[in-house]
């Protein structure tokens, strides 16, 4: 099937890495494993993070003719003309101003994965994103829940519950270096994530309190990251003095690298969808130690991949830590059943084969 491909969060070959990119790109290679023929029809990145009226308006005028250009060169070689329009990720700072339309005009099923929906944005800043998104939502043939916490919100938009498909966060994991187990020295931790203002400087700041509670043990943090609050972050690390590492910000295969040269990966994830760079810690055999928050609970088992504990309470982290960190044999235990449960369930051949269930199921929809 030919797919129209679209992230309007950020588009697969946008320079900054971050989960979002990354999740693009796994969805391109997870649909064409399943078969398909996804193309990217827009880059346009339609993220307005401030609130400003005037920019959100300029971005839906642009993608509004985007749309119509697409059109234009559908009419003018229908043989290549998408059969299925597939968004990743929208909500209310990042709305689709051109699947919706161009499904609509060739009469094709619009595909949603990762939508969210909150009702309170409705008269807020981004008024205009928060129609879009629920419009785009309320058109969708099926909407692709990565995180069951986005359920609540969408499920009253569709016309069907049934239209609510669920599928697991993925990666590659096969391609993935993996972590040798019982590396000798003192334990390696990890972060990595991007150096934001918000929810992540919040993370940081908690995982240097908790860290700076284990200043009695023998360990060392590597740092992959890099952002605009850099030196809030390094700041809030402060405390932990030459334990800290620091390595910018690696492409994919960099960050591959760095995982299974660790130990732990560490992370107090506030406010979380689910964490990607903690799927991918798993996947390279690295426990983890983070905090309950979204959909993390449905990427790992506590007590047998790692440990989920508040993601606000520095006490309680710096406490799961040190028990793994104490206890090195409980350590490569977890290391090793998370390796096993993301090849299980988190692997891109499971994804290949749920989103081709998935289109076959709209298939007969159609048909019928």
């Amino acid at each position: 099937m030919r797919v129209a491909f679209y992230a309007p969060l950020k588009p697969p070959d946008h320079g900054v890495p971050s989960g979002d990119r990354r999740m693009a790109q796994l969805f391109l290679a997870a649909l064409r494993r399943a078969g398909h023929e996804p193309v990217v029809a827009a880059r346009l990145r339609s993220f307005e993070g401030r609130g400003d009226a005037e920019r959100q308006s300029r971005l839906e005028t642009i993608g509004r003719k985007l749309a119509s250009r697409y059109l234009r060169r559908c009419r003018a070689a229908p043989q290549s003309a998408p059969e299925l329009w597939f968004t990743y990720h929208i909500y209310h700072k990042a709305p689709d101003w051109l699947g919706p339309t161009v499904a609509a005009v060739l009469g094709i099923p619009y595909v949603v994965a990762e939508a969210s929906f909150a009702p309170k944005q409705e008269k807020g800043r981004w008024a205009a994103g928060h129609r879009a998104a629920e419009q785009a939502i309320r058109q969708a043939a099926a909407v692709i829940g990565l995180n069951p916490a986005d359920r609540d919100g969408v499920l009253p938009l569709l016309r069907s519950p049934a239209q609510w498909v669920a599928m697991a966060p993925f990666l590659d994991a096969r391609s993935l270096p993996v972590r040798t187990q019982s590396r000798m020295g003192p334990p390696r931790m990890i972060a990595v994530a991007m150096m934001r203002s918000g929810d992540k400087l919040a993370s940081y700041r908690i995982l240097g309190a908790a860290l700076a509670r284990l200043c009695d043990l023998d360990w060392s943090l590597d740092v992959v990251g890099d952002g605009e609050a850099r030196s809030a972050v390094e700041a809030a690390l402060a405390p932990l003095g030459e334990r800290v590492r620091w390595w910018g910000a690696l492409d994919a295969a960099g960050v591959a690298e760095h995982l299974a040269a660790t130990d732990l990966c560490v992370w107090p994830a506030v406010n979380e969808a689910f964490g990607m760079a903690l799927l991918e810690a798993q996947a390279a055999g690295l426990p983890v130690v983070a905090g309950a928050t979204g959909g993390v609970g449905e990427i790992m088992t506590p007590g047998l991949t790692g440990l989920l504990v508040p993601p606000d309470d520095a006490a309680a982290f710096a406490a799961a830590v040190r028990e793994l960190l104490t206890d090195r044999a409980r350590l490569d235990a977890f290391g090793a059943a998370a390796r096993r449960r993301v090849l299980a369930r988190h692997d891109l051949g499971a994804a290949a084969r749920r989103l081709h269930e998935i289109f076959d199921g709209l298939r007969r929809r159609q048909a019928a």
